[in-house]
């Protein structure tokens, strides 16, 4: 009999399954129509501004904002986890090497197939639900002690050693400096790293996903949630958004140079979103946390913001286009001293508590995650049955 090409493929979808419902969630939700996402059932830039990140750590692990006790007995749990096992820590100088230009986003797929194997993670499928929050747990506290001990060897530098006493971000600024920061800058990357813990179903939250419902362990969820994230169209902008700035280089070509751009249609990294038809809230905050710091950057990016949009409206008019996440993020983090190549990195070290949310509460659902193709090739020869 002839195949039938729409037989499995009968529903057509827009490209990207751009808003296409696959799941039921009780984590979060983004409401882009007007501006605004939540995590469980708060304000997720209130948080931000409210909240340290252990708290919204252990809203999403365990679904309430925890009381003075909680946050104390969490904090001393999720620090302790922060060490690697030795042979972890052993093979980061290969691992090192071995990804060279490529940097730590990329070390760690590899760092965190071995610290799930070390650790004895076994398949989601396979173990309850408290066992899958402690490999959750262990993993996301792992994660910065990964990532800037890969970025320290590949500058030639020792590793730092995580402290117990501090805050997750404060001690993620310390291993990746070398120095204990100031409280202002503490607090700006805190913000920074609770406004991206989650955001959706973007793509690396949707791999996380995926490969949980085949049963896999956490580590191997997490490591394809990473290699989503690497994507210059997903976690890869805040860099290239202040490259965007550095091209500019000074308010006098500002006009000049985004008109040329958006008449050749490229695209100014830093702006626009998927989802969000109005300004971005996790940008909104952290122009405001780059207004506190002040100084000639900031002034810039300010500038330029103002300028896009103000080009865009009269060559493109209709089309709203307003800054991300990505672009005055980069911008706070060029303040709190990081340098550019763990922008990326510095957004996993939230993401991770995200991702690991949500393998978990997908770890919950046995139905593997299998949607269909629509083929659109040469059509096949009649299929003839094999001889019995």
């Amino acid at each position: 009999m002839p195949i039938n090409r729409t037989e499995s493929t009968s529903v057509d979808v827009p490209r990207g399954l751009a808003g296409v419902v696959v799941t039921d969630t009780e984590l979060g939700d983004v409401r882009g129509l007007e501006g605004f996402y939540h995590y469980r059932q708060y304000s997720a830039v209130e948080l931000a501004q409210t909240r340290g990140f252990e708290d919204v750590w252990h809203l999403l692990a365990h679904g309430e904002l925890p009381d003075a006790t909680q946050r104390a007995g969490f904090m001393e749990r999720t620090a302790a986890l922060r060490g690697l096992p030795e042979d972890v820590r052993g093979a980061l100088p290969a691992i090192a090497a071995a990804t060279g230009l490529s940097g730590p986003l990329a070390g760690l797929r590899t760092a965190l197939s071995l610290l799930g194997a070390s650790l004895g993670f076994r398949p989601v499928y396979d173990i309850d639900a408290e066992r899958r929050r402690d490999d959750g747990l262990a993993a996301a506290a792992a994660v910065p002690t990964l990532l800037t001990a890969l970025y320290r060897i590949g500058q030639g530098l020792e590793p730092v050693e995580p402290r117990e006493d501090l805050g997750y971000a404060a001690n993620y600024l310390y291993m990746l400096t070398g120095s204990e920061p100031d409280v202002h800058r503490a607090r700006a990357v805190e913000q920074y790293l609770i406004s991206t813990i989650d955001h959706g179903f973007n793509a690396s939250t949707f791999t996380a996903r995926v490969i949980a419902s085949t049963g896999a362990d956490v580590a191997a969820c997490l490591v394809g949630a990473v290699g989503a994230l690497s994507g210059p169209l997903h976690g890869g902008a805040p860099s290239r958004a202040l490259d965007t700035l550095d091209a500019i280089g000074a308010p006098d070509r500002i006009d000049g140079w985004i008109r040329e751009r958006v008449l050749a249609g490229d695209r100014i990294m830093g702006f626009g979103h998927p989802v969000y038809r109005t300004e971005d809230p996790r940008s909104r905050m952290l122009r405001g946390i780059a207004e506190e710091f002040g100084g000639p950057l900031v002034d810039f990016a300010v500038e330029v913001e103002h300028r896009v949009e103000g080009i865009l409206a009269e060559l493109k008019p209709g089309r709203e286009l307003h800054t991300n996440v990505e672009f005055y993020a980069g911008v706070v983090m060029e303040l709190c001293g990081l340098p550019r190549e763990m922008f990326t990195p510095t957004f996993a070290a939230a993401r991770v508590v995200g991702w690991s949310a949500n393998i978990l509460e997908q770890a919950e659902d046995s139905k593997i995650i299998r949607p269909a193709a629509r083929y659109v090739g040469p059509v096949p020869p009649v299929a003839v049955p094999m001889p019995a």
